[in-house]
């Protein structure tokens, strides 16, 4: 860690162990400097500057923080952990964005998760087997379209979620209600271990931080406010889903529920929140639609990963449109080399390079497979995936069984 980001960590440590701060305190506080390190330097002028009131200014000032600060600052440094912090470019701008946001993320797997759009699957650690094989379906569907899926880490519904979205291109992000370092619940250490290797698992919580009952709401809250949507797909009358979802509501996310058998008590809570106007599901697609322009809004932040290839197959295409297309029942065209097709519509004027390079591709006549597709492009599944993704819910390219595609 350079001296720099040590000092920004150490000063997020300070804000978030000073009594009587909170999230909502910190987030103000951050909000008025380019740096934690100039915040807490600048702390005497935070009364002047209307950030916070004097009381709380001097609290700080006073620095009843520091022992806490600094045991946590050596643990996390003798464990050699990964973090990020609040300025960090990296740190989820979602995140930032809610009322009570975190100030340290530790992690552990593939931070580049967090640039996925995200949905959330949590439920019941008692649950049915509806409510296995419907989450389990329904992650894997998500992440098959290069959805991030987020959950708890928790027995039931969480680890089926967790296990079903890391089989697909999206991957999954775990969050603990624990130290990075606490391995729980034990009887998930499998799904831990694979979690760090090829998702992510992060916490706001230090070393050493037990999975107490009061850390769950904290862990709940980053659940929902990584995620665009959170799916209820079982949860009982007194669930601690309940809580995630109000949550979501709160910071304004969508909220989904599976629905189950009529007087069956683990699907109390889902029918509760369908009353409350929660969207009935019975599938990824309608979590898909209903989250369409959020989508749209989030993937228009991820940089083009292919300018160059997506410039010289948007030149190829432009060239092929202008070339007099052959009647489809006179069979093959350009020398037989390509099957029969219907032309191509033309593509609207505000899509992006990727995927004007990706809509060259495809035809209204045959399905080409993903694979192609990603090789084609040059790109890889992931990304290939969110903008089919995108293209599909602008009802430009049409999905067909076993992962192809064609225009729409």
């Amino acid at each position: 860690m350079s001296l720099d980001a040590a000092k920004e960590f150490f000063s997020c440590l300070a804000l978030r162990n000073t009594p009587g701060m909170g999230p909502r305190s910190w987030k103000a506080v951050l909000s008025a400097y380019s740096s934690a390190f100039d915040a807490v330097s600048d702390a005497k002028s935070w009364a002047v500057k209307k950030i916070l009131p004097k009381n709380r200014a001097e609290v700080f000032l006073n620095e009843p923080w520091r022992p806490a600060a600094e045991a946590e600052y050596r643990a996390a440094r003798a464990a050699g952990v990964r973090l990020i912090t609040w300025f960090d470019p990296r740190f989820p701008e979602l995140l930032r964005e809610i009322p009570d946001p975190p100030i340290v993320l530790y992690f552990a797997g593939d931070l580049a998760l967090l640039k996925n759009p995200a949905v959330a699957v949590v439920g019941a650690r008692e649950c049915t087997l509806l409510g296995l094989t419907s989450a389990a379906r329904i992650s894997a569907e998500l992440s098959r379209f290069g959805v991030t899926v987020v959950s708890g880490l928790a027995a039931g519904i969480d680890r089926q979620a967790h296990q079903s979205a890391l089989t697909e291109v999206g991957g999954s992000i775990a969050v603990l209600g624990a130290g990075l370092d606490v391995h729980y619940p034990p009887d998930n250490e499998d799904l831990r271990r694979n979690m760090e290797r090829t998702g992510l698992v992060l916490t706001e919580f230090g070393p050493g931080t037990r999975p107490e009952a009061r850390n769950f709401p904290f862990r709940n809250r980053i659940i929902s406010g990584l995620s665009l949507g959170v799916l209820v797909a079982e949860a009982a009358a007194r669930s601690g889903s309940l809580i995630t979802a109000r949550l979501a509501m709160e910071q304004g996310r969508e909220v989904f529920a599976l629905p189950g058998p009529l007087g069956q008590p683990t699907f109390a809570g889902c029918h509760r929140l369908i009353k409350q106007g929660a969207a009935l599901v019975e599938g990824a697609e309608d979590i898909l639609r209903a989250l369409r322009y959020q989508f749209s809004a989030q993937l228009a932040r991820v940089p083009e990963k292919l300018p160059g290839a997506a410039a010289e197959k948007i030149e190829r295409a432009d060239s092929a449109r202008s070339t007099p297309q052959a009647n489809p029942a006179d069979g093959a065209v350009d020398g037989g080399k390509r099957p029969p097709c219907r032309p191509a519509r033309p593509a609207p004027a505000n899509l992006t390079n990727d995927e004007r390079a990706l809509l060259a591709q495809l035809t209204t006549g045959n399905k080409t497979h993903i694979d192609t597709l990603i090789q084609a492009l040059e790109s890889d599944s992931a990304a290939v995936s969110r903008l089919l993704l995108v293209l599909e819910l602008q009802g430009l390219v049409r999905q067909w069984p076993g992962m192809y595609y064609s225009l729409a």
